[in-house]
């Protein structure tokens, strides 16, 4: 065990200091006596659910090894610590691909679980614990879960999900999905406002798997909710079957004092980004297209050392037009911007974990620079909007949400309590649980 060290999540905020365990095999013990411990896989939650302060994080990382796949049916089974980019560099070359990716590839499989995290291509397959066939479940009393939708049903609802809180997940097993190539058909549509987007997705969604749409949140008036609606599918066979160029990564050194992203810098971008000339069909490799991010490494250095927040709510299909009008009025008066917004529309599948955050209606996404309290004030009057209209904010990407609105967001939050590893916590479950 390595001794205590400072840590933060993708957003850099909230700060924390940990002692850290590091897990090498499935078979590694876990730590003894009355420490507190969190599984952290690659840090990329953007608030503090993937946070322990004062307490142990678990190392998953070093759990990297493949245990099964059958070329055939693309069963895969491999431990915790493996990354969606691993499974991806394995799988391509061979016709497979994820059931359900999220917008990165530098996520572990044991982290893709514990958020039951969403993808373009929700309102066709779920989020990924629907996707998920199994996983071993380790809890610190030694005992050892095997859980399914029908083998330990509740524990598996528990744990998809369920935060990290349930224990460590071993190992996990997904069927991927078969594809003729590397290559994306993808669609790009400029639209005018919300009531553009909700024609344009009624279209899309009916012949399309994977859909998402850019917002220009600093866009007001009759502009209001204006951007670029991106539809696209796996290609044809037939189409080009080459790999795709490699990609040149890009590396952000440093995080300055201030942040580049700025009132004026969102203005500039938003308005360049919208008018940007793009070719309405094309054939374009899979990584742009589910991952336009990855390319620029350590990119949450841009928002500086005091980090970002982000705010992902999802409101239900009967108040979605009032309330995300509402919420981008409210950005766009509090000239707090974010050049990365997005907006889809869930589907009605469910995986039915008990703090799983997708759920039939439509999700906004967005990223703002940490100013203090003016940006924890906008992010509360966006609350308001969101508890009003029975929408829910995702755990995942939540830094500062209060235990009033969390219990209100999730009901079965007492049920799934009832779960927890006694040794387990988290900086987010104590805060949502302690007024």
């Amino acid at each position: 065990m390595t001794d205590r060290a400072p840590d933060g999540s993708w957003g850099r905020y909230p700060p924390a200091r940990h002692r850290r365990w590091a897990l090498n095999h499935r078979s590694d013990r876990l730590p003894g006596g009355s420490n507190r411990v969190l599984p952290f896989g690659n840090g990329r939650s953007y608030g503090d659910v993937c946070l322990n302060d004062g307490g142990t994080l678990l190392l998953t990382r070093g759990l990297d090894r493949w245990i099964a796949f059958d070329p055939a049916t693309g069963v895969l089974r491999a431990e915790a610590g493996v990354l969606l980019s691993e499974i991806l560099a394995f799988s391509v070359p061979q016709g497979w691909f994820l059931p359900v990716t999220p917008g990165t590839q530098f996520v572990t499989l044991g982290g893709a679980v514990a958020n039951d995290v969403h993808g373009k291509n929700h309102h066709v397959a779920g989020s990924f614990g629907e996707q998920t066939r199994a996983f071993e479940l380790y809890r610190s009393d030694g005992s050892r879960i095997v859980c399914g939708p029908e083998e330990n049903g509740d524990w598996f609802r528990a744990t998809i999900g369920g935060l990290g809180l349930t224990g460590l997940i071993a190992w996990v097993e997904i069927r991927l999905r078969r594809i003729a190539n590397p290559w994306m058909v993808a669609e790009n549509r400029r639209f005018a406002n919300l009531d553009d987007f909700f024609a344009l997705n009624d279209d899309y969604e009916t012949r399309y798997p994977y859909i998402v749409s850019w917002i220009d949140c600093a866009a007001a008036g009759k502009g209001l909710g204006r951007g670029i609606y991106m539809a696209g599918m796996h290609a044809p066979p037939g189409a080009p079957t080459a790999p795709p160029p490699a990609r040149r990564s890009l590396t952000v050194p440093f995080a300055l004092p201030i942040s580049l992203v700025n009132r004026w810098s969102v203005r500039a971008f938003n308005r360049l980004y919208y008018h940007l000339p793009r070719p309405a069909r094309a054939l374009t490799p899979y990584q742009p297209f589910f991952y336009p991010l990855d390319n620029l490494l350590e990119w949450n250095r841009l928002y500086g050392q005091r980090g970002f927040l982000q705010y992902q709510c999802v409101i239900p299909p009967e108040a979605a037009r009032d309330a995300l009008r509402e919420i981008l009025n409210r950005i766009a008066s509090s000239g707090q911007g974010s050049m990365l917004a997005v907006l889809k529309r869930f589907g009605a599948r469910t995986s039915g974990g008990l703090l799983s955050f997708p759920r039939p209606g439509v999700t906004l996404a967005l990223d703002f620079p940490h100013l203090g309290q003016k940006t924890l004030d906008l992010l509360s009057r966006l609350d308001e909007v969101t508890r009003q209209a029975g929408g829910a904010v995702y755990p995942a990407k939540d830094a500062r949400m209060s235990g009033e609105h969390f219990r209100c967001y999730f009901p079965q939050w007492s049920t799934f309590a009832k779960f927890i590893d006694p040794n387990f916590s988290s900086s987010f479950w104590r805060r949502v649980t302690a007024d």
